[in-house]
């Protein structure tokens, strides 16, 4: 099967620029609002650091949820396995910011990348920091992932994350009235806001991502990150949660660990081959990127890098 990456990609952006357009963005952010939503761009980063590249890649967009894996990755740095007593490791089958199950599960969120999972988890990477600490270290942890000192919090998003998330108030006031959040709900969601305000392009993210296809370890600096195990763990959660509800039809259709934000873009890994980004402002009806989602099952397609195998073996 061909690698051509280069020429794949170019190809799947060709394809479906027409295209560029469809689906809603999250207009309930209203600085995602204002996001040009013809923008398409794609990255993909294989283990050896070869870059292919198309489209707006090396623009920086909201990267939203998708920050949730590198927050996971850090509270697992510090608190190991007992991460595991305040957020669970199952799909929601809910929309990323629904109250309903919190109440029947006593406060304990599903997952760490639905919304009040990843506000749990964000509440254990303070401990110990003030929530600017707290900030600057998750910022400081994606340079070191990319690479790339540039990347930064977009302010004027983090603000309108800010004045219009009553949803994620109501979230973590819900979490602490059960005793699940240790810190003051306005600095935990100060943490939260921030980290989803990170802005970052194509090419950042395939990068700052690229440790989750090569066991743990950064293969172009050689700095082990997490275990091969935590690594794979990962990479587990975010194939089934990873898309929210709509977790299982990215699976069926691209079959790669994601994790997606609705700024519209999406971070894949191939394990063992390459890490990929995908941004497209558009999403669908489950809040992921419409075009970003097909150009993935494309490029796994055209690649057979599906981890349930090719598809013409």
């Amino acid at each position: 099967m061909t690698t051509d990456l280069q020429a794949i990609i170019e190809e799947i952006h060709a394809t479906l620029s027409p295209r560029t357009g469809e689906g809603k963005a999250a207009d309930y952010i209203p600085e995602l609002a204002n996001v040009d939503p013809k923008k398409f761009g794609i990255a993909v980063i294989d283990l050896e650091g070869r870059v292919s590249k198309v489209g707006d890649c090396d623009e920086p967009f909201s990267i939203q949820s998708i920050s949730k894996v590198f927050t996971l990755t850090l509270a697992l740095g510090k608190h190991g396995e007992t991460t595991w007593n305040r957020v669970g490791r199952e799909p929601s089958g809910s929309a990323f910011n629904s109250i309903v199950q919190l109440e029947h599960e006593n406060g304990k969120p599903r997952n760490p990348f639905i919304n009040a999972g990843a506000i749990a988890i964000s509440d254990l990477v303070m401990s110990g920091h003030t929530p600017r600490e707290a900030i600057g270290e998750i910022v400081r942890f994606v340079q070191y992932l990319a690479d790339d000192a540039g990347i930064a919090i977009d302010p004027a998003v983090a603000r309108s994350e800010t004045a219009t998330g009553f949803r994620n108030f109501a979230l973590a006031n819900f979490m602490k009235s059960f005793g699940k959040l240790t810190h003051p709900v306005d600095h935990v969601l100060g943490v939260y806001f921030h980290q989803c305000a990170l802005a970052m392009s194509c090419v950042q993210l395939a990068r700052a991502g690229l440790f989750l296809a090569a066991n743990g370890k950064n293969p172009l600096s050689g700095h082990t990150v997490v275990s091969s195990q935590r690594a794979r763990r990962i990479n587990a959660l975010m194939l089934t949660c990873g898309h929210y509800d709509g977790s299982g039809d990215f699976a069926y259709h691209v079959g790669l660990p994601g994790k997606s934000g609705v700024g519209g873009g999406i971070l894949a890994v191939a394990p063992g081959r390459a890490s990929v980004a995908v941004w497209s402002p558009g999403l669908n009806a489950n809040g992921n990127s419409l075009i970003g989602s097909i150009a993935l099952e494309m490029l796994a397609a055209k690649t057979g890098w599906s981890i349930f195998g090719a598809p013409h073996a």
